[in-house]
């Protein structure tokens, strides 16, 4: 999942967002190096990864908000961070259109408070944001490369659009050494919000129910699994160790294959050996029709590729939600 370079060995850590889909499986990627992992932890998530696979118990918690400048502070120097992995955010867009100021002040005012933190802090080194491919908005040029302007329009990818703004602003004024992760959709094992495509399907499909589609199911998407995710990160982080024009820099992640949201169930269906039909409600607003990335500067620049191929990825997260609700294989 690394350079096996021992890059990781010891080194203090802080993941935000560490009870996510993708900070449980970054977590647990930086424990498998060696890390010393720190996670800053708002709620208490009993399910999600970190918990459940007793990941918590192998790292130091601090309990705190990611506004809370304060609380970064003293995590940052009491730690001695020299590593900062940013994922904490409200990432649900229905969620962000119904609490716009809720998700405003976490995905903006937490990522502010977290960099103004790192920028007063002799000790941190490497800092790897994560924005998203919602911070482009919706454009006619697919797909997005990173000089496709940042043009949200709606709660939460305007909220994707100014923190990266802002990652950029402390990088280029401040010199801090933070580079910009822009992904598409994740899925994996671990996501517990079920009104996501991926975990919300395989939850129906194992509980014998129609999954449902809240769009018409033609939207256009990038689906990128989590575990790829997570090396993506720790390789960024060990390349703006060492390469001073990384600094400012922001990189799209995907397995650049396209699909629709309702080929992706059916792919599911298939891989599940289920014949349930899919109950399209075409209920989502606000909504970017058909939203996809190029990966080639991430290729380019960072020699990186993707470890799984969308069948593998799918296959793997089925099979964790299958243990996840004790099911049979043939079910």
């Amino acid at each position: 999942m690394s350079s096996g370079s021992g890059f990781w060995c010891n080194r203090p850590t802080l993941v935000t967002g560490g009870t996510g889909l993708l900070g449980g499986w970054l977590v647990r990627c930086l424990l498998n190096q060696g890390a010393d992992v720190v996670c800053l932890c708002r709620d208490w998530v009993p399910q999600c990864e970190l918990v459940r696979a007793r990941l918590i118990d192998r790292v130091k918690v601090v309990r705190g908000d990611v506004r809370d400048q304060a609380v970064l502070e003293r995590t940052l120097g009491e730690y001695e961070i020299d590593t900062v992995m940013h994922l904490a955010a409200q990432t649900i867009v229905g969620i962000a259109n119904r609490n716009p100021i809720s998700t405003f002040q976490s995905n903006i005012q937490g990522t502010w408070c977290l960099l103004e933190a790192c920028r007063r802090s002799p000790t941190v080194k490497q800092v790897v944001i994560a924005s998203s491919d919602k911070a482009y908005g919706d454009q006619e040029r697919l797909p997005y490369d990173e000089s496709t302007p940042l043009r949200g329009q709606h709660p939460y990818d305007v909220s994707k659009s100014c923190a990266d703004l802002i990652a950029s602003v402390y990088a280029r004024t401040y010199s801090l050494p933070v580079a910009v992760t822009r992904c598409g959709n994740f899925y994996g094992g671990g996501d517990l919000n079920w009104n996501r495509i991926v975990p919300g399907t395989i939850r129906s499909v194992l509980h014998g129910q129609r999954p449902i589609i809240r769009s018409d199911g033609n939207s256009v998407r990038d689906y990128f699994y989590a575990e790829d995710g997570a090396a993506a990160y720790m390789l960024l982080a060990e390349q703006l160790a060492v390469r001073s024009e990384l600094r400012g820099e922001a990189f799209n992640f995907s397995n650049e294959l396209q699909m629709t949201v309702l080929q992706l169930v059916q792919h599911m269906l298939e891989l599940m050996g289920s014949d349930l039909q899919p109950d399209v409600r075409n209920e989502s607003k606000n909504e970017i029709r058909n939203q996809y990335l190029s990966a080639r500067k991430a290729r380019e620049m960072l020699n990186w590729s993707p470890l799984f191929d969308l069948n593998t990825g799918l296959q793997r997260t089925i099979a964790w939600y299958r243990e996840f609700f004790g099911t049979p294989r043939n079910l």
